[in-house]
């Protein structure tokens, strides 16, 4: 090796359209600057280390208080609407008008046979199935000393209102329970009805007995009950339930009326079911087929032949209508009751109904009951926002464990077991601290809160903990003990603070997606990271800074209280204790305290700096013929490497204890990922990864069903599952709101009903049934009425001063006929003969519009319930009494104007996503069509609700991701001082996310809300895998290969130990029960952490190598008289003051290290650039380390 001498060093600028070599520019000087204030904090730091990692704690443990005051959000209209959206302001009006959107909630019976498959339409099979409803009708459950059974709280549908009290209370006790089940083509779907009253000298009334054309006729004598006799003929009542078939015809309970009572024969099932039932009212009461019968299969004729499931629903009041049906109810008038009373007995009696529908049936049946019901869903959401501790434990302990076994070291003085105990639960803290900040901060949490959060935060800061800890023992050589908490934050402040503050960026650009529970997840991960960030930047390096002080007096790491074993010597050699005397040989670092001098030109273009005369005396022959590595400044290595001296230390290490990542990315890794042929092929597989990628990203699918949230195996999966193979339908209504004048729209409603029900998800009605929305039931009522009129006009029984002898139709229909509207001559007899209730247009006169509807709503309860309108402002009553002709029973009062209507659909064949987003497009442009007519409406339901976030879910991904892209290029380009290397790290973090999004399509996870997030975030943690690396690189001096490999041999192993700590840290989300939470977060994010990895450590520094920026510090040799032909003495390096000092320099006294035999690499020395000149031996070494540069902060000493 020749003779060596340190020549001139220069900082000039990166940036490529910046060529002057030796400018000491912009870009290093604020670095320099910024690496300055962190030396500064972590000097201030480590002298008051107790006092901040007191306050620390103190201030973390305050805010993690706050998780007493969290909330947990289940309600799903929370966590899925958009506030401020359109849907969101839609359900907002929805609400203001009505309370609550839901009139009733649903309790589900399915019945599939076990073998796939197999007819379920046979009377064993149907026998079972009322067996099941059975059990589940009959429940009653004791709460606040009352009993509650069925008839009490289920939904009763247009109960009449009755002059005669004792009707009335028959009436009530008697009308049934709304129960849409294939039963009710039976008589034994009257089973399922609990009423019952009594009239003296006759049994129970009960439903299974009950006839109401043979009862009105024995109650004539005794009650006026005409008009309740007309409304059971307009509900086509007629004999109920005794005159349909019975199941069983040898029950002795089958009436005498049923068809085959006599001929003992079982009904014809199937044909009996076809077209479906009705409830006691054959008009208003109607169930499709579609609504009991699931997979069916019909003859070329169209008939039913069979069918695989059968559906049964039982419709329960709401919270707020249970509450005002027993407010001041002598029943309840002891116990305070209050709507959320009333909600703890729905679920009560829920829970109850789902448990003895599922035990109704035998283990051996031959077919199987699935039940569900609102509270299921409830308790569902409630389950899977729980924290789970046991996980949560399990996975700290894991982290721990991994941290302290990773950190710990044969040499016990040098050992980071104990700090790495600390850093686990220090970020433990913070996380607690961050999730307390955000309940402070009114931010409720949710399942990705409780369920997720926890761990993925805990794998996050923990990979700044590692690089932290890694750094701190790496510090160059000669670094005062005072100042070593400093040097590192110098080295590793600005990699997690790029790192961190992306994290952060990612995060809050998450936060764009509309999703409430997502955004609010967004935000709480970006809060976290932040309270990290300022743990593993205040806190830890006061943790830091307590364990050197361990390590100075050499104690047992962990156990403290005990001392070392083995104790390691640095030597220490000055200019004057070695004087002539050459240097050992096989020392492979050396510290020592040398004179520089330091000059600047006058052109100020590059500082040359030269020392005194040192000679390097011949080594061994390097076994590869290269060198590539400068010292590393590892204390680690100098200790180690002290072995092969002749000096004898206390304690010698085994062979072993030489191996670790940084040894295997100097030795192993490097020299083989930066050969040619090595390029070449990472290069063509990446390539071929991010093609394959972007196929696969064609076959991701929008959607999340419920099947996924719900845990497979379970009674509630199985239910789902066969809901949404069989029952595909969803409840939906067309809402019409105030700022119109309905009377005058009626044509624009009937178009837009129209227009709504052409759609292809819409289910259509039978032929023979007339549409069922309050329009029309209400014009045809009008229309009935008319007829009435007309022919007890046409049979003198009605005349122009007298109703009295006509029906109680004609009559309504000749107090409707005389009104005018006009407060002053409200009545006109005239217009009896003039004027028609329904014009030929079949349309209603604008100006009877109001009063009609207030006397439909009074007279029609059977029609209006049926119609499901939900007025608001709702009409006012009115009884009419046909025998009083005064003038206050002829006025009608008129409604007020409309500002809520609604008209029910039903939606079927909903399967996939594309469904459920042609079905709201559809229903969009009928709406929108109509108020361009002047009809304000829109479309309300759950695939509203919860599908309309993809109608644009595509669209916020890519504006989140290009923000996040840019944002994240700023910031890097902002703290690294460079957009050539803010442009490479950008460039792998966008194929990261291509390939991470088309991984997803062949793992078949489809594309929602959460995995949405997940990439948007996958920017953010994806710079924890690459900016280390191209900062090392960047601050780094020589050749691009040089740069490459040393900045690998420096961040190989903090990232390495970054990616298993995530991956531990998201291990304990696979043992989750979920399987949504395995596979859309635990899953996601592994493959994340993964292609992270390999981005960060094999692509990243490839690109580097080939396509990467100059260095900031460059090497530029200045020839002179003193340093041309150094005398060349024999048996070592020697040193020797200069024999004059040039005119202009100063004299510096500093430390340094000299590296005698850098590990070889093969390829980088032989091919040095011209503007990238090779590596010197003699290099400064403060240029040397990746992520430092020599100014220093205010702790620098300098004499």
């Amino acid at each position: 090796m020749s003779d060596v001498v340190v020549s001139a060093v220069c900082l000039r600028l990166l940036f490529p359209f910046q060529t002057p070599v030796g400018s000491l520019k912009a870009p290093v000087w604020l670095r320099a600057y910024f690496q300055g204030l962190l030396f500064s904090l972590g000097c201030r730091i480590q002298r008051h280390c107790g006092k901040v990692l007191f306050l620390g704690l103190l201030v973390f443990g305050a805010l993690a208080l706050g998780l007493r005051v969290a909330i947990i959000e289940t309600d799903l209209e929370q966590l899925w609407v958009e506030v401020g959206s359109r849907v969101n302001q839609e359900l907002h009006y929805t609400k203001e008008k009505l309370g609550e959107e839901a009139a009733y909630t649903s309790q589900m019976l399915i019945q599939t046979a076990r073998r796939d498959g197999e007819n379920v339409l046979t009377p064993e099979a149907l026998g079972l199935h009322l067996q099941a409803a059975l059990s589940a009708s009959k429940v009653q459950v004791s709460l606040y000393g009352k009993s509650w059974d069925l008839n009490k709280i289920c939904y009763k549908s247009g109960v009449p209102l009755i002059e005669n009290g004792m009707i009335e209370r028959m009436i009530e006790k008697l009308f049934p329970c709304v129960i849409l089940t294939p039963l009710d083509c039976f008589w034994e779907g009257a089973k399922l009805q609990g009423g019952s009253a009594y009239l003296p000298g006759r049994p129970d009334i009960q439903w299974t007995n009950l006839d109401p054309e043979q009862l009105l006729e024995e109650l004539g004598p005794f009650a006026s009950l005409e008009s309740f006799r007309e409304l059971l003929d307009k509900a086509q009542v007629g004999q109920a339930y005794v005159g349909r078939p019975c199941l069983h015809p040898d029950d002795l309970h089958c009436p005498a009326s049923a068809p085959n009572h006599q001929s003992r024969q079982p009904p014809n099932v199937a044909k009996e079911l076809s077209g479906g039932c009705h409830g006691f009212s054959y008009k208003f009461m109607r169930w499709q087929e579609e609504l009991l019968l699931g997979g069916m299969t019909r003859d070329p004729q169209g008939q039913l032949l069979s069918a695989e499931a059968l559906q049964s629903t039982f419709l329960l009041m709401s919270p707020r209508q249970l509450y005002e049906h027993f407010r001041g109810d002598y029943q309840t008038h002891d116990i305070g009751w209050s709507e959320e009373q009333a909600g703890a007995v729905l679920q009560a009696w829920q829970r109850r109904f789902v448990q003895l529908a599922q035990e109704a049936l035998a283990e051996n049946a031959t077919q199987q009951i699935h039940a569900f019901s609102a509270t299921t869903l409830d308790d569902i959401l409630r389950a899977f926002s729980e924290v789970s501790t046991a996980r949560l434990v399990g996975g700290y302990l894991l982290m721990l464990a991994y941290a302290c076994l990773t950190m710990l070291r044969w040499d016990c003085a040098q050992s980071q077991g104990t700090v790495g105990l600390a850093g686990v639960l220090l970020v433990a803290l913070a996380v607690a601290s961050g999730l307390g900040l955000c309940a402070l901060l009114g931010l409720a949490f949710n399942a990705a809160t409780t369920q997720v959060l926890p761990f993925l935060a805990l794998g996050i800061g923990v990979d700044d903990v590692f690089l932290l800890a890694h750094a701190f023992t790496e510090a160059p050589p000669g670094t005062p003990l005072q100042e070593r908490t400093g040097e590192c934050l110098q080295r590793t402040g600005t990699s997690v603070a790029l790192t961190s503050i992306n994290n952060m960026v990612a995060f809050f650009m998450a936060a764009l997606v509309p999703i409430p529970a997502l955004r609010a997840f967004s935000l709480q991960a970006a809060i976290v990271v932040g309270c990290n960030f300022a743990a593993v930047m205040l806190v830890f390096p006061a943790i830091l800074s307590l364990d050197l002080h361990r390590r100075h007096c050499q104690r047992l790491d962990v156990l403290c209280c005990f001392p070392s074993p083995c104790s390691t010597r640095v030597i220490q050699i000055l200019p004057q204790e070695l004087g002539d005397r050459a240097v050992p040989m096989g020392i492979t670092h050396l510290t020592t305290t040398v004179q520089t001098f330091t000059h600047h030109d006058a052109n100020s273009q590059h500082v040359v700096t030269i020392l005194p005369q040192a000679h390097l005396a011949p080594l061994p022959s390097d076994p590869l013929g290269s060198e590539l590595f400068s010292p590393g400044g590892s204390t680690r290595d100098l200790l180690g490497q002290e072995e092969g001296t002749r000096e004898k230390t206390a304690c010698r290490s085994l062979a072993c204890a030489h191996w670790n990542l940084a040894h295997f990315a100097r030795y192993r890794f490097a020299p083989v990922l930066l050969q040619p042929h090595s390029k070449t092929l990472v290069l063509v597989f990446f390539g071929a990864l991010l093609g394959l990628s972007l196929y696969g990203a064609t076959l991701v699918q929008d959607g999340l069903a419920l099947t996924d949230v719900v845990p497979r195996g379970t009674k509630e999966h199985a239910f789902l599952s066969a809901q949404l193979r069989y029952f595909s339908l969803y409840e939906v209504a067309l809402v019409t709101q105030g700022g119109f004048d309905y009377a005058r729209s009626q044509r624009a409603l009937f178009d837009l009903h129209q227009r709504f029900s052409s759609l292809k998800a819409v289910l259509p009605l039978p032929a023979t049934q007339a549409p069922r929305t309050w329009l029309h039931y209400y014009r045809n009522w009008l229309q009935g009425i008319q007829a009435a009129f007309d022919h007890d006009w046409a049979s003198g029984r009605i005349t122009r001063h007298s109703y009295r002898n006509g029906s109680e139709d004609g009559a309504l229909a000749y107090k409707l006929l005389i009104q005018t509207g006009d407060a002053q001559e409200p009545l006109d007899f005239s217009q009896l003969t003039t004027r028609q209730l329904v014009d030929q247009e079949g349309l209603i006169p604008p100006e009877l519009f109001y009063m009609g509807l207030t006397v439909w709503v009074s007279s029609d309860p059977l029609g209006l319930a049926a119609s499901q309108a939900n007025f608001y402002p709702p009409p006012p009553e009115w009884l009419h009494d046909k025998y009083d002709t005064t003038g206050e029973n002829l006025r009608i009062p008129a409604a007020q104007p409309l500002e809520f209507a609604q008209f029910p659909f039903l939606l079927r064949g909903l399967q996939e996503t594309a469904d459920f987003v042609e079905a709201i497009e559809g229903a969009r442009a009928a709406c929108a069509e109509a108020g361009r007519a002047g009809v304000r409406a829109y479309p309300s339901g759950s695939p509203f609700l919860f599908w309309e976030q993809y109608l644009g879910l595509r669209h916020y991904f890519l504006l989140a991701v290009c923000i996040l892209l840019l944002c994240t290029f700023l910031v890097c380009a902002l703290l690294l001082l460079s957009p050539w290397t803010a442009s490479l790290v950008v460039l792998v973090l966008t194929m990261m996310t291509v390939e991470l999004f088309g991984i997803m399509g062949f793992l078949g996870i489809k594309l929602s809300a959460i995995p949405v997030v997940i990439l948007v975030a996958s920017v953010g943690i994806g710079v924890e895998f690459t900016v280390h690396v191209a900062l090392g690189f960047l601050t780094t001096q020589g050749s691009r290969d040089l740069r490459a490999a040393r900045a690998l041999e420096h961040m190989f192993a903090p990232v390495t130990d970054g990616a298993v700590s995530t991956l531990l840290g998201l291990l304990m989300l696979a043992g989750s029960h979920f399987d949504f939470i395995v596979r859309y977060f635990f899953v996601v994010l592994a493959v994340l952490t993964l292609l992270g990895l390999l981005h960060g450590l094999v692509l990243l520094p490839v690109l580097l190598s080939l396509l990467g920026p100059p260095p900031e510090v460059v090497q530029v040799y200045k020839e002179s008289p003193e340093v041309l032909n150094p005398p060349t003495p024999r048996g070592g390096l020697r040193w020797g003051p200069p024999t004059t000092l040039p005119q202009g320099f100063a004299r510096v006294t500093t430390s340094m290290t000299v590296a005698l035999h850098p590990p070889p690499l093969p390829g980088a020395y032989t091919h040095p650039t011209a503007e990238e000149p090779a590596w010197s031996p003699a290099a400064n070494p403060a240029a040397s380390t990746p992520g430092s540069l020599s100014p220093r902060g205010p702790c620098v000493a300098t004499r």
